[in-house]
């Protein structure tokens, strides 16, 4: 996967891992960074490297279930 993203890529010699492209998006609201987050989480479920975003080891999946084993992350403060 990361070999073919690569080829596609003139810039790149052989892998490459990180997206090049990039679009800010403002979080006006509550909703918006729900779905976000929400996005974010089901990345590593969506490429079909865990069945469950909480499986994903480096996901903060797991603190919004009160698990805060391996990362500890603030608190989203709404507007």
């Amino acid at each position: 996967m990361f070999e073919s993203a690569g080829k596609k890529n003139t810039t790149t010699s052989k892998y490459q891992f990180w997206q090049h492209h990039n679009k800010p998006i403002e979080l006006w609201s509550e909703k918006v960074i729900k779905q976000k987050n929400d996005y974010i989480h089901n990345n590593p479920l969506a490429s079909g490297f865990v069945t469950n975003p909480i499986d994903w080891k480096y996901s903060s999946a797991k603190n919004y279930q009160e698990d805060q084993t391996i990362l500890e992350i603030d608190d989203i403060k709404y507007f």
